[in-house]
């Protein structure tokens, strides 16, 4: 039992569901290729501020593993500390990046959220047991539209395909962003996270 309970601890953290901000590029719900490019998801969040972050309320900046508010050290060390982790571990867990908060053309949210997030999170945990499928793209494991429950939603398949789309002109420019983002640190930004940067455009092409 505790060993199970330490499992079901480190598959959490690593599921953590971390909004995105930029609401029209990132997919409704994706699996990082590895640990090393799950740490390089993780720091390129985007998320609006909040209360609890200093400055406006509701501007998308970027939000590393959604501690930026609270961190006590040079973020390129954070990264570094979360790389050396995985290094560590014989089993590393999965890590997914959601967005509840996709948009249409039209300014209108996709996804109903709330209570039906967890539809998500069932694929989530069906994919650390090793049930579920997925769909390999250019920036992670990504569940097919009819992996995801929709019973009893009025959700058709043009808007589950518009919500796990990976569009690449898109995630060009959010690469670009990520990359400017990186090189605030300077050189204590760890070389793995520019070679994982790297490999994703490398898959966009």
């Amino acid at each position: 039992p505790a060993r199970r309970a330490a499992t079901n601890g480190l598959r959490t953290r690593a599921a953590r569901a971390h909004d995105d901000g930029h609401r029209t590029r990132a997919p409704l719900v994706y699996e990082a290729r590895s640990w090393q490019h799950g740490v390089l998801v993780a720091s390129s969040v985007a998320s609006e501020t909040t209360a609890a972050a200093t400055g406006a309320v509701g501007v998308v900046r970027r939000d590393s593993m959604a501690m930026k508010p609270f961190a006590g050290y040079n973020f390129g060390d954070y990264f570094q500390h979360w790389l050396n982790v995985g290094a560590k571990l014989a089993h590393a867990p999965k890590i997914f990046h959601v967005n509840w908060f996709r948009q249409g053309a039209d300014g209108k949210f996709l996804w109903p959220g709330f209570g039906d997030n967890l539809r998500v999170v069932s694929w989530i945990l069906d994919r650390c047991d090793g049930k579920a499928q997925a769909q390999e793209t250019a920036i992670g494991y990504l569940p097919r539209p009819q992996d995801i429950d929709t019973k009893g939603l009025d959700i058709d398949a043009g808007t589950m395909n518009e919500l796990l789309s990976v569009k690449p002109d898109a995630w060009r420019k959010e690469l670009a962003d990520i990359r400017q983002y990186l090189g605030e640190y300077g050189d204590r930004t760890p070389k793995v996270m520019y070679e994982e940067l790297d490999a994703v455009e490398k898959r966009l092409n």
